[in-house]
């Protein structure tokens, strides 16, 4: 196992897409542990006194332009050995604050009621990086539990480069807030090397994102990548020390949720032997759906499985 660490710059982002043509910014081996470090935010969104703005934020902003879609993502990342077909473990073994400042924007046309505020509105929130605290302007202040809003495999090629904005099946724009420190990940691989990009760190965000964006900021996470040559699952899923978590997509919170379900139902089924209708059972009668995001096109729905409802492990 070796260590490394990936810094943002021009040559190491892609700003506002996947694509499985990407030249890596990284190789490592299978198991290895990388520290990555993100930023976020375009010009029009970064603040202009009062706070540090990181150099390398300005060069990109100078630099790049966002294509797509909104996300600074750095990476990708190649593990060697993963191959189309694999399982990629992706354990979030840290996630830190890197900036004192985050923003909220909301957008014309956008969030969940985007007919009721058309006009566009930023705020900026001061982070204690020793404390966690985010002030916020109408007094107060909010307690910092920091993830990736971004965390993605590189798309299948046939698919061509993709927003970065859509969550999909491999991972992307997930917005769960569940991925801090401690919790596991794991993602379909689609193309030789895995390829991942990380980025659109989230200092706090409420289930569903209403509004367009979380206190989005720059962030710094260790990662332990783990390729698993069997048992693909179709969709991105998720585990911390208490629960499974099963995702789903779709083009409304109807078509997500069903989705989540049966993302739930087969993950069940896996890791237990369940019948897939006592599998349904159990996540009527133990399980949370929520509601991950309502804002990025595609909308999002996760199930909370806990694990303590699971069967006994048999004897071998």
């Amino acid at each position: 196992m070796t260590e490394h660490e990936l810094l943002p710059s021009i040559d190491t982002v892609h700003w506002g897409y996947l694509d499985a043509t990407l030249p890596p910014a990284l190789e490592i081996a299978d198991g290895d542990i990388v520290t990555v470090h993100s930023v976020s935010g375009s010009a029009e969104e970064t603040p202009v006194a009062g706070y540090c703005v990181r150099p390398e934020l300005k060069s990109i902003q100078r630099a790049l332009s966002p294509e797509l879609g909104p996300h600074i993502l750095t990476g990708p990342i190649k593990i060697k050995g993963a191959m189309p077909g694999d399982t990629l473990r992706i354990d979030i073994l840290d996630v830190r604050l890197r900036d004192n400042w985050g923003y909220n924007i909301i957008r014309p046309g956008k969030g969940m009621l985007h007919e009721e505020f058309g006009e566009p509105h930023t705020v900026h929130f001061g982070i204690d990086l020793e404390t966690g605290a985010i002030a916020t302007p109408w007094g107060g202040a909010l307690t910092a539990r920091p993830f990736f809003g971004v965390m993605a495999t590189a798309p299948n090629a046939e698919d061509g480069r993709r927003s970065s904005v859509a969550p999909g099946y491999f991972g992307g724009n997930l917005d769960n807030k569940e991925l801090t420190a401690g919790s596991t990940l794991y993602l379909p691989v689609s193309v030789e090397g895995a390829l991942v990009s990380i980025g659109d760190g989230h200092a706090a965000q409420g289930d569903g994102e209403v509004c367009l964006t979380a206190v989005e900021t720059a962030l710094t996470g260790c990662f332990r990548f783990t390729v698993i040559k069997a048992g693909q699952m179709p969709l991105p899923y998720a585990e911390t020390l208490t629960h499974m978590i099963a995702m789903g997509f779709g083009e409304n919170l109807d078509l997500a949720v069903r989705e989540a379900l049966r993302s739930a139902i087969s993950l069940i089924c896996n890791q237990t032997g369940m019948t897939a209708a006592n599998a349904y059972t159990l996540c009527s009668v133990a399980a949370d759906v929520r509601i991950t995001q309502l804002v990025n096109v595609t909308t999002g729905a996760h199930v909370m499985i806990p694990k303590s409802v699971f069967p006994p492990a048999r004897p071998e």
